[in-house]
């Protein structure tokens, strides 16, 4: 049979509607209902700056080169240009109709230019004179003469004009328009401005609105006649054409000075705008019908993660403290720790500072040799960044391997890579054509025995502020089948591929996508033999049609496959004689679901593995990934225990179906399990 698979982009608008359907539920707090509008729009503005300006480029392809793709981009086109629109109106909506009538319920009042009492009006008048007149520079728009450069995701007012000027005798009266765009200085200014208190009731204004207050002033002896917000997104691909020959970190650097002049992907403008305004600025800005996009008064409503809250902590979530592991804080260091045993810890719900404190004191121990580590998306200022130049300062032979090519932290990369190079690190930078996502630190130290390696293995990144909101494994362990295999990956990365075997770690570009496909084709193969077979994974997008392929098959084998997809989910559930074996659930909560997990039954002898890597074909084909096992089995059961609360969740699990609509999984006259804080109470709950 021919099988079927979800469209990629539009699953991955499907994900972001759960992310609005956070910003609905009563159930959450209101201020994190306004960082869930916040987040979905940051996620639109990165689908557009890549996604969409992808596709775009597909059109100027010739008609025999389109004739190959396996879709028609101008009607994929298409249809996410109605999806987006209507979920912008939902947007529009949430906002208007729920967020603001429940802020005014808190005494929290968005107030704008026509509607500030005379101390506000004094108090925003010196704000404008003092902190943004510095900032304004209004540009005229003359159509085929004067064409402003919008830069990529900045705000901007667009502004009718006429003059105050009197006629002279004898001439026209007819009015004559001029056009100007000014920028708002969200660059340099807070996008929220707090007013002064009234009574127990608190003001805030769109920096936008004080702007369009004071109009009259940047433009004097101009009548203002409209003015509206837009907002330019443009292409943030970086196009290196060759890779493989040449400095690949100058050819970066040089890429990225280019990326805020991209081509354009998305014009957001104000929908109450009238359309002779639209089209004078479509023209004037060289835009196509393609680049238009309504929206509504403001944009960037990314700027809603900073949105002021007067001292009313009981609209944010409860704290939700990190947990200690008992048993690991019984030993003063990790080096005494994994001499013991493994240890598998479960983030933001565990403490991470246990792999910083570790990083430090490999810093300081005088017997550690050697450190080495992996980073594709490190934190500003990076605490484990601080420690490997320490360690550098003292002697030790650090090593680190640097993605570059991390999508939109390049730069923060490279500040990182060059400031470790300084004090001593070995630097070593992007591999041509392949991405390093693993995430993984080797530590060598002398001990009486001689050298000894210290492995950390992670689903997500080195990087502490992440790790405060994104789900993710570490695992310490000094077992030297899994250390030794580790210190291979490194060679590899050092340059010195040996061909080495792995047998303990799964390793995409050695294997790791047919010893996945071997676990599948086991299952199968049981399943057919009337054995129990099933799979579990859980991932942040399934995409690569030949692991769907693998699992279709399964299904038919009579396999049972449940999943837990983030996001993207390009299998077709639900199908007959195709997916009817296959389950599929999403949970968007508090925390960003990050983590990786790959369980197979095994005939009774299960095979769980902890990954960086997604069931993508970027993954599995163009990336260096890390799959780790977990073969303790007091681990094991927690990895379990953490994957069956999940499974179990009914208040906020959507199911994946066939046509991917998110419906929220019922939990009516049962028991309510949100995985979230149930996993927060297994975690206290447990001994060590």
């Amino acid at each position: 049979m021919e099988y079927k698979f979800f469209n990629r982009e539009l699953s991955w608008l499907s994900f972001n509607h759960r992310v609005l359907q956070e910003a609905k539920d009563p159930a959450n707090p209101l201020y994190e209902r306004i960082k869930f509008l916040a987040i979905f729009s940051s996620n639109l503005d990165e689908f557009f700056r890549v996604r969409v300006a992808s596709l775009r480029t597909l059109l100027d392809l010739k008609k025999k080169t389109k004739k190959e793709l396996k879709f028609d981009a101008e009607k994929l086109l298409e249809k996410l240009h109605k999806t987006v629109v209507k979920m912008q109106e939902e947007y529009g909506d949430i906002y208007v109709n729920r967020i603001r009538p429940e802020l005014e319920q808190n005494n929290i009042f968005l107030v704008d230019h026509t509607q500030l009492n005379p101390m506000q009006k004094e108090f925003v008048s010196e704000i404008f004179n003092s902190q943004i007149v510095p900032h304004i520079m209004p540009m005229i728009v003359v159509k085929k003469k004067i064409t402003p450069f919008l830069r990529n995701q900045r705000l901007y007012l667009a502004v009718k004009l006429s003059s105050k000027q009197r006629t002279k005798p004898g001439k026209s009266t007819g009015r004559r328009y001029i056009y100007a765009i000014v920028e708002i200085p969200v660059n340099h200014l807070e996008r929220f401005i707090l007013l002064p208190k009234v009574g127990d009731k608190n003001f805030i204004m769109f920096l936008d609105d004080i702007i369009r207050l004071f109009l009259p002033q940047i433009f004097y002896g101009y009548v203002i006649h409209e003015s509206y917000s837009v907002k330019l997104t443009r292409d943030a691909e970086l196009y290196i054409e060759d890779e493989f020959s040449g400095n690949l970190l100058d050819k970066l650097k040089k890429s990225l000075s280019k990326r805020s002049t991209g081509a354009p992907s998305r014009f957001l403008y104000d929908r109450s705008m009238p359309y002779s305004f639209l089209k004078f600025l479509k023209e004037a800005l060289l835009l196509t019908d393609e680049d238009l996009y309504p929206g509504a008064k403001y944009h960037n409503f990314s700027d809603f993660f900073t949105f002021p809250n007067p001292g009313k902590k009981e609209l944010n979530y409860k704290e939700m403290k990190p947990l200690r592991s008992k048993e690991l804080d019984e030993f003063p260091n990790m080096f005494k720790a994994a001499k013991v045993k493994d240890y598998l810890l479960y983030y933001p719900y565990q403490s991470y500072d246990y792999i910083v404190h570790a990083m430090e004191q490999a810093a300081r121990d005088p017997d550690v040799k050697s450190i080495k580590v992996t980073q594709y998306r490190v934190a500003k200022d990076s605490k484990i960044v601080n420690a490997l130049i320490k360690a550098a300062h003292r002697g030790k032979d650090v090593t680190a391997f640097v993605e570059i090519k991390a999508r939109f932290d390049e730069e923060i990369n490279i500040k990182s890579a060059e400031d470790m190079q300084k004090a001593g690190v070995k630097v070593l930078y992007s591999l041509p054509g392949i991405k390093v996502h693993a995430k993984i630190g080797l530590i060598t130290r002398m001990e009486e025995t001689g050298l000894k390696n210290y492995a950390y293995l992670s689903t997500g990144n080195f990087n502490e502020k992440t790790a405060r909101l994104y789900t993710d494994y570490g695992f310490f362990t000094a077992d030297p089948l899994i250390t030794g295999e580790v210190e291979h990956v490194f060679e590899y990365l050092e340059g010195n591929d040996t061909g080495y075997e792995f047998q303990h770690l799964l390793v995409a570009q050695y294997g790791m996508r047919q010893k996945f496909q071997a676990m599948v084709e086991k299952e199968i193969e049981n399943a057919k033999k009337g054995l129990p077979a099933a799979i579990t994974i859980k991932v942040n997008s399934l995409e690569d049609e030949r692991m769907i392929k693998k699992l279709y098959e399964a299904n038919n084998a009579g396999v049972k496959v449940r999943m837990i997809v983030r996001g993207i989910c390009c299998l077709v559930t639900g199908v007959k004689d195709m997916s009817e074996h296959i389950s599929a659930i999403s949970i968007v909560d508090r925390f960003l679901e990050h983590d990786r997990v790959y369980i197979f039954h095994n005939g009774g002898n299960e095979k769980i593995y902890l990954s960086s890597a997604d069931w993508m074909k970027r993954n599995l084909s163009r990336r260096i990934e890390v799959a780790f096992p977990v073969y303790n089995e007091e681990l094991k059961k927690m990895v379990k225990d953490i994957v069956n609360l999940k499974l179990n969740d009914n208040v906020k699990a959507r199911i994946i179906d066939e046509k991917q609509t998110n419906m929220y999984r019922s939990n009516e006259g049962q028991k309510q399990h949100r995985s979230q804080y149930e996993i927060y109470d297994y975690l206290k709950s447990l001994k060590k």
